[in-house]
């Protein structure tokens, strides 16, 4: 399963830099986790979308490295259980060949990820009524339930939905042109046997990824920030706090200056290589390139040292027995 769980967690780090305008100016992107989870399943998923997004916020800032467990539950545990059991239920017991489970697919990545943006929205909505200061003032999030569920479920509904709709379709159907056996990991199909794991059996999933890596920084066009994703300089910012504005439904922020919280929590760790812009290389899309093949590298690495420890494991094991 290690030569599998690198190539996905690989398909998710590269997807989610593709960057996508949404309204308000704000961008989103896929994730990923529902080819995942059809694929290896929710756990392997789970494990999979986690790997990535932990590399992306200790190496490249983005995400936060103190929202890490948030995103993993958001994106990893919400989006691939939704996923698996919505692609189940439509797909049901037809062919891996099938066009319905094409249908499937599509189906389970959009509604996977609106679902995930849907928690996401209630993690920041609840926070300005959990967490604020002496005075009443957020000490985080600014916007309430009231605010953050339409600004985040607006953009996914119509755009960043769509987009994982159709990868995961796409997806879906070039597999079962070219490697039709990895659809039966998770349909209880007889060609679970067929399967072939090995580096050299998902050549093809890594040409893909190689192609993605290079076309990666398309993402670079989609200008903002994700909503919700501000830090202490954007409220600093008089024209960042009115794109804060912009974003959250005309709302402006209920704080006059940076939440506390952010003040203190926000700069305590920075990342080597923050937003992707490596230091030692000027050219910007070089430099995206260059994140998404170590990136790629890193998740590789992971997996590699998951792979020897179990293996160390299961022998030791096996000896003690």
């Amino acid at each position: 399963m290690v030569p599998l769980l690198s190539v996905f967690a690989a398909f998710s780090f590269i997807i989610m830099m593709f960057n996508l305008p949404l309204p308000g100016g704000t961008t989103g992107h896929a994730t990923g986790a529902a080819i995942a989870a059809i694929v290896l399943g929710p756990w392997g998923s789970i494990l999979a979308v986690s790997i990535a997004l932990a590399i992306q916020a200790i190496f490249f800032g983005d995400g936060g490295i103190l929202a890490i467990g948030a995103n993993s539950f958001n994106i990893a545990v919400v989006g691939s259980f939704v996923a698996i059991w919505v692609y189940n239920a439509v797909a049901g017991k037809s062919a891996l060949t099938a066009s319905r489970r094409v249908i499937a697919a599509g189906l389970a990545g959009y509604l996977s990820i609106n679902a995930a943006a849907f928690v996401t929205a209630l993690q920041f909505g609840v926070q300005p009524m959990w967490f604020t200061d002496a005075n009443g003032a957020p000490l985080y999030a600014p916007y309430g339930l009231d605010v953050a569920i339409p600004a985040m479920m607006i953009g996914h509904i119509g755009i960043a939905g769509l987009a994982e709709m159709f990868i995961t379709a796409g997806v879906v159907a070039y597999l079962q042109r070219s490697d039709v056996a990895l659809l039966s990991l998770t349909a209880q199909k007889d060609a679970e046997s067929k399967v072939d794991g090995t580096w050299a059996g998902t050549r093809r999933l890594w040409v893909m990824i190689a192609l993605m890596m290079v076309l990666s920084p398309l993402g670079l066009l989609a200008a903002g920030t994700a909503w919700g994703e501000w830090g202490a300089e954007e409220f600093a910012d008089p024209a960042a706090r009115q794109a804060i504005t912009e974003a959250s439904l005309g709302a402006t922020p209920p704080v006059d200056s940076t939440p506390e919280g952010l003040l203190t929590l926000g700069s305590w760790f920075e990342a080597p290589i923050p937003d992707y812009a490596v230091p030692f290389i000027s050219n910007e899309v070089v430099g995206y390139i260059f994140s998404a093949v170590m990136g790629t590298g890193l998740v590789m690495l992971c997996f590699l040292l998951y792979g020897a420890i179990a293996d160390r494991f299961r022998n030791n094991n096996g000896a003690t027995n």
